[in-house]
C-alpha cells in the first residue's frame, strides 16, 4: 500500500520575455492590411462595386443596341459609346465611398479604435496607412473592372460601339480607376472627421449627388462658376470624353480639383485626429 505525498515546494512563476518593437509605418501598414482583408464587409462592398461597374455597363450597352432604331437623330448626334459602357461608375462610387467610411467608422462603433491608437499613440500613421492601402486596393480592383465594363459594353453595342484604341477610350478607363480611388480616400477622410457611419455616408451622398442636383436650380452664370468645381463634377472629367456640361473642366484640371478636395479632407482629418480624444 502506497501513500500520496504532498508537494513540498512551490513552483516558480513562469515568465516570458516579449520583444517590444518600435512603431514604424511598415508595421502599421501590415496591421491595417490584416484588418482590411479580414473584414467581410470589405469583400462584399468591393464585389458590389465591381458588379455595378460591369453589370450596368453591359446592360446599358445591350439595351442601347436593341433600341437603336427608336433613338432620335438629336440623341444619335451626341451619342458617346465610351460613356455608355462606363456609366456604372455612378453606382460604383457609392459602394467604394461606403467602404471608405466604414474602414474607420466601424472601429469607432466597436471600440476597436482604442486598441488601434493604443498601439499607435501618434495616430497619424494610422490615417496614412489606411489611405495608402485603400488607394491601392481600389485602383487595383476597379481599373480592371472598368476595362471589363468597357470591353463588354462595346461588344453589346455591336456596330455602334468603339475600340480601346479609339481616342480617349484607354484614358477614360484609367480615369475611372483614378476617380474611384480619389472618391474612396475622400470618403475615408469623412469617416475620420465625423466618426460615424451614418454621418459619413450621408455627407458623402450629399456632396456627390444632392448638392450638384440642387445646384441645377441656380442661375446659369452661377452654375458655370460653381458646379464644375464640386468633387463629383470635377472628377467626372477624368473619364468623360464628351461631358454633358459645356462648362466642364478638362481631364487634367478636373483631376487636379478633385485631388485638392481629397488633400483638404485628409488635412482636416489629420488635424481633428490629433486634437480629439478617442
Amino acid at each position: 500500500m502506497s501513500t500520496a505525498t504532498a508537494p513540498t515546494g512551490t513552483t516558480a512563476p513562469r515568465t516570458e520575455r516579449v520583444e517590444v518593437r518600435p512603431v514604424t509605418l511598415p508595421r502599421v501598414l501590415r496591421s491595417e492590411w490584416v484588418k482590411l482583408r479580414s473584414l467581410r464587409s470589405t469583400w462584399i462592398t468591393l464585389l458590389v462595386a465591381v458588379i455595378a461597374m460591369v453589370g450596368i455597363g453591359w446592360a446599358v450597352g445591350a439595351a442601347t443596341n436593341s433600341h437603336w432604331s427608336s433613338i432620335g437623330a438629336d440623341e444619335r448626334a451626341v451619342f458617346e459609346p465610351i460613356n455608355r459602357s462606363l456609366i456604372g461608375v455612378n453606382l460604383a462610387q457609392l459602394a467604394v465611398g461606403v467602404l471608405g467610411v466604414l474602414l474607420i467608422s466601424g472601429e469607432y462603433a466597436t471600440g476597436m479604435v482604442r486598441a488601434t491608437f493604443g498601439a499607435v499613440p501618434t495616430r497619424l500613421p494610422v490615417l496614412w496607412a489606411k489611405a495608402a492601402l485603400y488607394a491601392v486596393v481600389v485602383f487595383v480592383v476597379m481599373t480592371p473592372a472598368a476595362l471589363v465594363a468597357f470591353l463588354g459594353g462595346q461588344h453589346f453595342l455591336a456596330s455602334h460601339g468603339t475600340t480601346l484604341s479609339a481616342p480617349h477610350a484607354a484614358a477614360s478607363v484609367v480615369g475611372v480607376g483614378l476617380y474611384l480611388t480619389l472618391v474612396g480616400i475622400f470618403a475615408l477622410a469623412l469617416g475620420f472627421l465625423l466618426r460615424s457611419t451614418a454621418g459619413g455616408i450621408a455627407a458623402l451622398v450629399a456632396i456627390l449627388l444632392v448638392i450638384p442636383g440642387i445646384g441645377q436650380v441656380l442661375p446659369a452664370s452661377w452654375r458655370a462658376h460653381t458646379l464644375p468645381y464640386l468633387p463629383g463634377e470635377a472628377g467626372a472629367s477624368l473619364f468623360s470624353p464628351r461631358p454633358e456640361d459645356p462648362h466642364a473642366l478638362s481631364a487634367g484640371a478636373g483631376g487636379l480639383v478633385l485631388l485638392l478636395w481629397v488633400v483638404a479632407a485628409l488635412a482636416a482629418a489629420a488635424v481633428v485626429l490629433r486634437r480629439r480624444d478617442v
